[in-house]
């Protein structure tokens, strides 16, 4: 189930961008989504936690030094840091990938959105918190090719110059996200970070929203109902299911299989919206998600005959690595 359940939360993420262009032609402004999808995916998450009590518990694990580099945070910090990341690099993050939805197709923006996956290796290494492998530094060379080709081949699809430069600014924003979550995630059960950081960009968005005098709520039913989707389907679903995935076959496992969410995404755009992508293009997104897998894999551990870790998934999960450390992003991961 692990595995399935993985896909299931890449697909409901992949989804996110054709139902945020399918609200934008149910008339629905990006100022509305924003501030719709985040209110109620907080009200939803925190219900689930009212409803399974045992969610706002930590996982026991052994005993364990704490990772070289991270300090402990007070309790009052620890949720302070959670409320921020949604209330500033969430909602900045968001912000800039439905602006970008605006102005391109989602098929092109998701394939440069996951480039963040290298940015974050490479900003661990430059921040010493990872090291530079060959197979990294071959991962890197991909990713930067495999870009290039994106940007360069655009010809069958709508190429925004200001629309790319907002979708990588979308992956730089995530990539801060990360790197600060992972001060915090071993410290707060998923279901609750995930919770404080929807409540924060909720907040943030709800005091653009009297400041800029509100949003417009005025558009039909299908505009609610795609507003409904990107909450419940491609927010609190695809959280959920995720984190269900995330326990049962672990990090690197779980960041591989979500290479599947940007093939959803351009998979649907054909199907619904008629998008198209180059063959160059194609050609260079099968390089970027390559380079994604490939700095997921690591070294196989020599394990103790007299200790053997491979039938022991709490033992597994116990040593799963940090996040930054080993280049996997999505033990963090909220939908974009």
């Amino acid at each position: 189930m692990g595995p399935v359940l993985c896909l299931v939360s890449a697909a409901c993420f992949g989804a996110m961008a054709i139902f945020g262009k399918l609200a934008y032609d149910a008339g629905v402004t990006p100022q509305a989504l924003l501030l719709v999808r985040f209110t109620l995916a907080a009200v939803l998450l925190g219900l689930v936690l009212v409803l399974r009590p045992g969610l706002r518990r930590m996982a026991p694990e052994p005993h364990r030094a704490a990772p070289a580099g991270r300090v402990k945070a007070g309790r009052g910090r620890v949720l302070a840091t959670a409320i921020g990341l949604g209330a500033v690099g969430y909602a900045a993050q968001a912000s800039l990938f439905f602006s970008a939805l605006q102005v391109m197709d989602a098929s092109l923006l998701s394939l440069i959105f996951y480039s963040y996956p290298v940015l974050v290796t490479v900003v661990a290494v430059l921040l010493g918190r990872d090291r530079l492998t060959h197979g990294r530094s071959a991962a890197l060379v991909a990713a930067s090719g495999g870009m290039l080709l994106v940007l360069l081949g655009a010809g069958g699809v709508s190429f925004h110059l200001l629309g790319a430069l907002m979708a990588f600014g979308t992956a730089i924003t995530y990539t801060v996200y990360i790197l600060v979550a992972d001060t915090v995630v071993h410290r707060l059960p998923p279901v609750v970070l995930s919770t404080l950081v929807m409540s924060g960009a909720a907040g943030t968005l709800g005091v653009r929203a009297l400041l800029t005098g509100g949003v417009d709520l005025g558009f039909g039913v299908s505009g609610w109902f795609w507003l409904a989707c990107i909450a419940v389907v491609s927010t609190v679903v695809a959280m959920l299911t995720f984190f269900a995935g995330l326990q049962r076959i672990g990090p690197s496992n779980a960041a591989i299989l979500s290479t599947f969410e940007p093939v959803v995404t351009t998979a649907l755009a054909a199907l619904t919206l008629g998008e198209s992508l180059t063959l160059t293009q194609l050609a260079g997104g099968v390089l970027v998600l390559s380079s994604v897998v490939v700095l997921q894999i690591r070294p196989a551990r020599t394990r103790h005959p007299a200790r053997p870790v491979s039938d022991r998934p709490d033992r597994a999960a116990a040593e799963a690595p940090s996040p930054v450390r080993d280049g996997a992003a999505e033990p963090t991961r909220v939908a974009p």
